[in-house]
């Protein structure tokens, strides 16, 4: 009985654990990430509905970009 118990319980957490989002990138994590892909002067950075999002520039032209909660970095007009 008392195994039968603590299976359901490592279940339950591994079930609970694979549920959790990924560990949210701080600010600071976030602009050095984008800052490692080739963007520069990264500004503007806020959550909103659709994700983080943030404008930079790229190869000298203004971006705006939009980052998901896995990570991915998508450029928007």
């Amino acid at each position: 009985m008392q195994k039968r118990k603590l299976s359901h319980l490592i279940l339950a957490l591994t079930m609970a654990a694979a549920a959790m989002p990924a560990h949210a990138l701080t600010q600071d994590e976030l602009v050095a990430k984008l800052r490692a892909a080739g963007y520069a002067q990264v500004t503007d950075v806020k959550s909103t509905a659709e994700g983080t999002t943030a404008k930079a520039m790229k190869n000298g032209k203004p971006v705006r970009l939009v980052i998901d909660s896995s990570g991915q970095v998508k450029e928007r007009d």
